[in-house]
């Protein structure tokens, strides 16, 4: 310990530089606009892995944080919708607390909050997809519809966030 540092603020100053991730360790959007972007719509409080990541990880628990309507015209394979307005962490009381699990939604704010209540709930392992599901698509990797065929759309919120995404696809919101 610093000797000049008081012992309640060392053991702050070990947790918080522990936990958070600096500019250099997070994951960042191809697109340094869009990366910009959700840089500026997210607070960092969860910690954030990229698709490439995502693709990597055998056995995460993967939530989509958007609403029904935006889940139904195309989502990550293998999610399941967990919603943002009537979220209850509850509702996944059988997902071991130490299961990895990477929230996304459309550009990571939403799969944020979910995140932070997630980890309120006790789960220690909880990931934001950075860039969430326009990055998704944007690295290449496949969507899929309510009924698991490999569609080409997605649902971009609105027309002023479809800029974001810049693969052929088709935008629906």
């Amino acid at each position: 310990m610093n000797r000049f540092m008081p012992s309640w603020m060392f053991i702050i100053h070990l947790i918080v530089g522990c936990s958070a991730q600096t500019p250099e360790s997070r994951a960042h959007c191809q697109n340094p606009e869009f990366d910009k972007k959700v840089a500026s719509y997210i607070n960092f409080s969860v910690p954030t892995v990229s698709p490439t990541d995502l693709k990597k990880m055998k056995s995460a628990f993967i939530l989509d944080a958007r609403e029904s309507a935006e889940y139904a015209v195309s989502h990550i394979p293998n999610a399941q919708n967990c919603g943002y307005k009537n979220f209850n962490a509850g509702a996944w009381k059988n997902v071991p607390k130490d299961t990895p699990i990477v929230v996304y939604c459309s550009i990571g704010y939403r799969s944020e909050k979910i995140g932070e209540q997630l980890r309120n709930a006790g789960f220690t392992k909880v990931y934001n997809l950075y860039g969430s599901i326009f990055e998704w698509v944007n690295c290449g990797y496949e969507v899929v519809d309510d009924k698991n065929n490999v569609v080409k759309k997605i649902h971009t919120y609105n027309k002023a966030w479809s800029k974001w995404v810049n693969v052929p696809i088709e935008k629906i919101y």
